[in-house]
């Protein structure tokens, strides 16, 4: 069986002990935070991705403040969500975003429900992807080689 794979760009936006969330709602009803970001484009570049991603999913306008990292990791096709699908592996490119315009609203004809500025002691607490505490982690520790070690999954929804 073949592997599928993504290439994705995520922003991690922190000020005042706040962080940028966006809450996706799945088909099946479920509702998930997660950072803003998405899949890049053919051709496009993940720089630009995660600005376009930014605007999309929250109204906002953001500029790229630096590169943190990037995370590789395979979900086995026995902890996808539906029987059949082959082994999945997602790049995600993290960037340090900051905000400078616009208004907060959900993403038109889109995932995200909403977008929401979310104190850091409260994201424990959330039904979240990985994605948010991979990206918090990396803004937290800023390795030099962009590279943070594995994060436990435990209760968290993969992504």
């Amino acid at each position: 069986m073949t592997t599928s794979f993504r290439l994705a760009a995520y922003a991690v936006c922190v000020e005042e002990g706040r962080v940028l969330l966006a809450r996706c709602v799945s088909p099946d009803g479920a509702r998930t935070w997660t950072l803003p970001g998405g899949r890049v484009e053919h051709g496009e570049d993940p720089f630009d991705a995660v600005v376009r991603e930014v605007a999309e999913e929250s109204g906002c306008d953001a500029v790229v403040e630096r590169l943190l990292g990037v995370d590789s990791r395979v979900i086995p096709a026995a902890d996808r969500p539906a029987p059949g699908l082959p082994d999945h592996q997602n790049v995600g490119v993290f960037y340090r975003v900051r905000i400078t315009g616009g208004e907060l609203r959900p993403e038109p004809n889109g995932e995200t429900a909403e977008s929401v500025w979310t104190p850091l002691p409260a994201v424990a607490d959330l039904r979240r992807s990985s994605l948010v505490d991979i990206g918090l982690a990396l803004a937290r520790t800023l390795p030099a080689t962009g590279h943070v070690a594995p994060v436990p999954v435990g209760g968290l929804i993969q992504h």
